[in-house]
């Protein structure tokens, strides 16, 4: 062993001690944390002035008055206000280990403590290496998956596939998606993404078309999707690049399908040569394996899938067809390097008893939705009806599911102590993205605080 071999080896145990010296210092602050926490008075006005400052600086309001103050303790997370909130949104879904997870904290810190702070696809360090490598091992299992190309987020990651379906089946150039769908925040996602709302101003490409998404109370609902499908392929036959689709629709209203309606679209889109796209950047990690692909038993007609958010940042996954040329996917930044390390870790602690049929994060949607019809049928009979989802992804149309009602119901949850957001249209539903760290007694404390809050009125 050479003597600088030897000095790394020391200098990184040493580090190592540190690190984990400073999480145990920090992870003991964090458990002085309560449950849920009003408003302290000494806090309020400093919180309400920060809150109105970030309104001022970026031309809008937040949508709740949240701003933490950096302290947190599982599904827990203190404000700036005083206030300790049950976190059940997530940042729309990054937090998969909730707030201050000893491990997450020690593999940021390690990667904080590398020579860059964040990687690029033209210089990568080995926290680059290492995350492909994990997210093509794990992709591979259970598909054709080959290639795994890093980006800074979900839409990025989506705007990367499109470029690849539409290089490799090039002329063609529309997608299919499903109606209600969500692809993303750019101008092109923006346009597969089926809400007005998100693209008032923006230009028309003509580019999408559409197909209904399952429908459980239509027992001829795949028929409709499917014959939906080759009436669009009839009319653009041979320029169709793909059919982009989320296994459950996320900002759609949190609807879920089964296989078997799934199978036949993807049967003929596979006949025609038309890409078949995951995006996969809601449902990575959360449905009861790494991927909903995997839940739904779909692997073998993947030819690409997205990820994002769980991950820390964003990926798009492809087989050896759709490897693009040179030049067609590239940027600048890849990933910080503390989001590489924290993701990796994240990846690795699913493998400890969260996943499969029994596993932690199934018991997980058990108890929330068994408790969710449990309210519909005493106490809050027709007022929270339509429990579902998938794994830690899990929805309910609280009063009438118009968007006002449902607005004001997740405003006054908000002050009740629980953090959640809307989705979908028609009805407008309660989603909830639970973390996978979560207790039952916090289920519990949950339930408690959606009975109330439903109680309380639209």
């Amino acid at each position: 062993m050479s003597s600088l071999v030897g000095h790394q080896i020391k200098q990184s145990e040493k580090i190592n001690s540190l690190i984990q010296e400073l999480v145990g210092e920090v992870t003991k602050l964090n458990s002085q944390l309560p449950g849920i926490r009003a408003p302290q008075d000494d806090c309020k006005e400093a919180a309400k002035q920060k809150i109105e400052a970030i309104g001022l600086n970026r031309g809008r309001p937040l949508h709740y008055p949240y701003m933490g103050t950096g302290a947190g303790r599982g599904p827990y997370v203190e404000l700036e206000d005083g206030s300790v909130k049950l976190d059940l949104i997530n940042g729309i879904g990054i937090h998969l280990m909730g707030h201050a997870n000893p491990r997450v904290i020690a593999a940021a810190v390690r990667g904080s403590l590398s020579d860059i702070l964040t990687q690029g696809n033209l210089q990568p360090n080995n926290e680059y290496r290492l995350f492909t490598e994990k997210m093509v091992k794990i992709a591979s299992r259970n598909s054709r998956l080959k290639y795994a190309w890093i980006a800074t987020c979900g839409t990025m990651a989506n705007e990367n596939a499109l470029k690849l379906a539409r290089q490799k089946n090039s002329p063609a150039r529309y997608v299919l998606s499903f109606k209600d769908a969500f692809a993303g925040r750019s101008t092109m996602m923006a346009e597969v993404t089926d809400n007005p709302a998100y693209k008032q101003g923006l230009p028309e490409y003509h580019e999408v078309l559409r197909i209904p998404f399952y429908d459980k109370r239509d027992p001829q609902s795949g028929e409709k999707a499917l014959a939906a499908l080759k009436e669009h392929v009839a009319k653009h036959e041979g320029n169709i690049a793909v059919f982009g689709f989320e296994p459950m629709l996320g900002e759609g209203g949190y609807q879920a399908a089964p296989r078997e309606f799934f199978v036949p679209l993807l049967e003929y889109c596979k006949s025609k040569n038309i890409a078949v796209w995951a995006d996969e950047v809601q449902t990575f990690t959360r449905t009861g394996e790494y991927f909903a692909f995997e839940t739904l038993d779909l692997g073998k007609y993947i030819d690409i899938c997205t990820i994002a958010k769980t991950a820390q940042i964003g990926a798009t996954l492809y087989t050896e067809e759709y490897n693009p040329k040179p030049g067609l996917i590239a940027g600048t930044f890849s990933g910080s390097t503390p989001s590489l390390s924290a993701g990796m870790e994240m990846l690795d602690m699913l493998s400890e008893g969260f996943l499969g049929p029994n596993g932690r994060i199934q018991q997980i949607h058990k108890r929330f939705i068994s408790g969710l019809n449990k309210l519909n049928e005493t106490t809050c009979k027709g007022i929270a009806s339509d429990a579902g989802g998938m794994g830690l992804m899990v929805a309910f149309t609280p009063h009438d599911g118009k968007k006002e009602s449902a607005n004001s119901f997740l405003n006054k949850l908000f002050a009740n102590g629980v953090i959640a957001f809307p989705c979908g249209k028609d009805p407008v539903r309660a989603r909830f993205l639970i973390p996978a760290i979560i207790q039952d007694e916090d289920i519990d404390v949950a339930l408690k605080a959606i009975e109330k809050t439903l109680l309380e009125g639209a």
